[in-house]
C-alpha cells in the first residue's frame, strides 16, 4: 500500500489527525500529526490495524515558542513500511502520555527525551546519560552552551559582543555547574 493511502486510512481512524508523505520514491514515509490526547490511541492503531509491530525510535524537536514536536518512528516488518507519528506539546507544560504500554521499547527513548528536552512522561524517568548533579535540558535551544563560556566566540552574535572597547558589554553568564574558565585546571 502506498504511503498516501496509508495516510488516508490513518486520518479516517484517528480524531484530529492530518497526514503527509515525507521523502520520496522507495524512501517515502507516511507522516501523521495527531493532537497530544490522541498520541497513545494513534500508536495503538498503528500497531493493531496497520501491523506496525516494530518500534524504531522516539525523540523531540525544540520548535521554540511553538512548543516541542515529539516524533516516533514505527515500522511494519511484514509490510516493509514505516510511519512517522508526530505531536506537539506546549513549552509551558511539556508533558505527554507514555506509549510504553503499546511499544515497551519506547521506555528508554522517553527517559532520554525527558532528560534532554524536559518533556515529561508518566512513570519513572531516571537519568540515562547525564550525571545526577547536571541541571537543565541540553537539547533545548534555550540551554546555554558551556563552550560559549569557556572560549569567547570570535564574531559578534549578540548585542555587546563587539571588539570595540567602548561598546556596551553583556554580563557573562555560566550555566549552573560550569566552573569559571580559570578554575578548569591545566
Amino acid at each position: 500500500m502506498p504511503p498516501e493511502d496509508i495516510g488516508v486510512r490513518l486520518a479516517e481512524r484517528i480524531t484530529g489527525a492530518t497526514t503527509s508523505v515525507s521523502g520520496g520514491e522507495g524512501f517515502a514515509r507516511t507522516t501523521i500529526d495527531v493532537p497530544p490526547d490522541q498520541w497513545v490511541a494513534a500508536a495503538a492503531t498503528l500497531r493493531d490495524e496497520f501491523d506496525c509491530n516494530f518500534f524504531d525510535w522516539l525523540s523531540a524537536v525544540d520548535e521554540l515558542a511553538e512548543g516541542f514536536s515529539v516524533v516516533a518512528h514505527v515500522w511494519s516488518t511484514k509490510g516493509r513500511k514505516g510511519v512517522l507519528l508526530r505531536t506537539r506539546v506546549p513549552v509551558a507544560e511539556p508533558t505527554l502520555a507514555s506509549i510504553v504500554e503499546v511499544y515497551p521499547g519506547a521506555a528508554w527513548h522517553e527517559r532520554e527525551t525527558y532528560e534532554m528536552f524536559g518533556i515529561g512522561f508518566p512513570g519513572p524517568l531516571e537519568p540515562l546519560l547525564l550525571p545526577p548533579e547536571f541541571e537543565g535540558h541540553p537539547l533545548r535551544k534555550s540551554f546555554i552552551l558551556a563552550s560559549r563560556v569557556a572560549k569567547v566566540w570570535p564574531g559578534a552574535k549578540e548585542p555587546g559582543e563587539s571588539h570595540d572597547p567602548k561598546a556596551p558589554k553583556r554580563t557573562t553568564m555560566r550555566p549552573p555547574g560550569v566552573p569559571a574558565p580559570g578554575e578548569w585546571g591545566n
